[in-house]
């Protein structure tokens, strides 16, 4: 069952163009991750799915009707990566005000468990840390109970131990069969959450599919190593390298044939020390895929 749908979807701004003829779909249970570059279009077009904002043209439709029906909105839960609260409530009475507003929300010992805020359950709201700020709105967004929970940058300022906490609650999510659309520059958190990984740029999708189908679209292996006497130039133009940096001798590489392209290098006869070969990450897949994105230009009326 599909719970959102986009279908030709456009947005535009003026002359600019945010989100570009986009068609997705996005089934119940799956956890997926939006990512791009800042002013990529995947802001607005979360903002359309979550009703925030209409399509210039095109349709938008989560759980089959028009995600600005109040309806379709008690069934969403939104953590913003921005988020103003009053900051004179404490913890508990923000809960208990936010889980009036839904007609089937958990109880409140709950949402201060799945957001590790027991202890704080009397504290002002602006008397918190940063990441308790943001547990708290995680809090806020999920109390609700909601089959649909867009998260915005969800682990900003959390620390090593909070996000861990955080990612084992989104997997226990999914398994009861919750919906989650997920946006982060933390590159590790979607390779360790993400069941599907959609990659926007200048307002439409470059790339999408589980993590392991993005990560070969950025040229399979990385290959670095130290040497000298090569130049960059030289570098890029071996088999297969769709990207390559090299500083004070120290080469990185992302290629589909790192074979040939060891073949090749060692016909140079440079000297090659500290050589690894690994399988390049999501980022590397990430920077491989913008970089290739052509210039968006704008619409002329």
């Amino acid at each position: 069952m599909n719970i959102i749908e986009l279908e030709r979807v456009s947005k535009q701004y003026g002359s600019l163009k945010a989100v570009d003829n986009l068609s997705l779909s996005v089934q119940q249970g799956e956890v997926v991750s939006f990512l791009g570059p800042n002013g990529a279009g995947k802001t607005t077009t979360l903002s359309m799915m979550m009703g925030l904002a209409s399509p210039t043209s095109g349709t938008v439709r989560v759980f089959g009707e028009d995600p600005r029906k109040t309806a379709v909105r008690s069934r969403m839960g939104v953590m913003l990566q921005e988020s103003d609260l009053p900051g004179m409530l404490t913890v508990g009475e923000l809960l208990d005000l936010f889980s009036s507003f839904y007609p089937h929300a958990l109880e409140k010992k709950s949402a201060l468990e799945l957001a590790d805020l027991s202890d704080q359950v009397n504290k002002k709201a602006n008397t918190l840390s940063g990441g308790q700020k943001r547990r708290l709105i995680f809090a806020l967004s999920i109390v609700g109970d909601p089959e649909l929970i867009f998260l915005d940058e969800p682990t900003v300022a959390m620390d090593v131990q909070s996000r861990s906490s955080f990612w084992e609650t989104i997997k226990n999510f999914r398994k009861q069969g919750k919906t989650i659309i997920l946006t982060t520059h933390h590159l590790e958190e979607a390779d360790a959450l993400s069941d599907r990984i959609i990659v926007i740029d200048k307002g439409q999708i470059i790339a999408q599919g589980d993590k392991n189908q993005i990560k070969a679209k950025a040229g399979g292996s990385k290959v670095s190593f130290k040497t000298q006497g090569i130049t960059l130039a030289t570098l890029q133009a071996l088999p297969g390298v769709s990207r390559a940096s090299y500083s004070e001798g120290y080469a990185e590489l992302i290629s589909n044939t790192p074979e040939k392209l060891l073949q090749e290098l060692f016909g140079y006869h440079v000297p090659v020390a500290d050589l690894e070969v690994t399988r390049a990450s999501l980022e590397e897949a990430f920077l491989s895929l913008t970089a290739k994105t052509p210039a968006r230009q704008p619409v002329k009326n």
